[in-house]
């Protein structure tokens, strides 16, 4: 990683049939190999599940389900001595939003024999019900740094 400055935030644009930029942004996290229209039609088939599913804006239960999953804390290694020791840190929020988006479409791709569309809609429909494999992990992380917060004073 470079040392001499910061990196440049993109200004993302909204995506075009919800207007949304965190639609967007997770279209950016699916999308494999270049493919961007393969993986909006995924995201907007699982929108429409679920807006079938849960009477609702689809859009505003995707937010709450990428709340549900994002992380607050997180641990990091750090050598000190001779010893590693994990560290809680507070997450930022851009990436507690890239690790939510990341959680949610792996553990969508782990559903197996169920097409995408349907399992990325079970996956948030889950999250915004706070049950759930992501949840789970955000959970998992948080109980990490919990157990770790005796060496907080390493953080730097």
């Amino acid at each position: 990683m470079s040392r001499r400055r910061k990196a440049q935030k993109k200004n993302i644009a909204p995506d075009l049939k919800y207007d949304s930029e965190m639609v967007s942004r997770f279209v950016a996290h699916m999308m494999k190999q270049g493919k961007r229209s393969v993986a909006e039609r995924i995201i907007y088939d699982a929108l429409k599940i679920i807006e079938e599913k849960a009477e609702g804006n689809p859009i505003e239960i995707f937010e709450a389900a990428i709340d549900n999953i994002r992380p607050q804390l997180e641990v990091k290694s750090r050598r000190v001595g001779g010893a590693t020791y994990q560290v809680p840190i507070e997450v930022n929020s851009d990436r507690g939003l890239a690790l939510g988006m990341r959680w949610l479409i792996n553990f969508s791709r782990g559903r197996r024999g169920v097409p995408m569309a349907k399992a990325l809609a079970n996956e948030l429909l889950d999250a915004y019900n706070r049950t759930g494999a992501a949840v789970k992990k955000r959970d998992d992380t948080h109980k990490m740094a919990q157990a770790n917060r005796a060496f907080a004073h390493y953080r730097w």
